[in-house]
């Protein structure tokens, strides 16, 4: 029975491996050991990092209305408490970016939050 010899499969797996550390910094993108330890590893911060962004953003947000509210006189777990109260039920993510581009709007809506205080 024939041996059989895995060099056109092993290198196909290894310039796979090569193609995805372009870019990675010194023998990590040469030799094919390093690269592959460190292409496993930016799979799994990619996977991580994917969850973190949303947090990341959500904290962003919190951070613009925050910084927005009180321009207005109001803390923003206060704005947030009167917005609730009021019943306006406009995300994070829309009051954030009603911060930065439409402040007259912002204050509109601060107004209403310090109504229902």
């Amino acid at each position: 029975m024939a041996r059989i010899k895995r060099g056109v499969v092993a290198r196909r797996k290894h310039r796979a491996i090569l193609q995805r550390a372009r870019g990675f910094r010194y023998s990590r993108k040469l030799l094919f050991k390093p690269a592959n330890e460190a292409v496993l590893h930016s799979l799994a911060y990619a996977f991580r990092d994917r969850r973190q962004r949303k947090r990341d953003l959500r904290r962003l947000w919190i951070v613009r209305i925050n910084a927005a509210a009180r321009q207005s006189g109001l803390p923003y777990n206060r704005f947030m408490h009167g917005l609730r109260r009021a019943g306006v039920e406009i995300d994070r993510k829309v009051l954030a970016d009603l911060a930065v581009r439409d402040t007259g709007a912002f204050a509109r809506l601060v107004e209403v939050a310090k109504g229902q205080l």
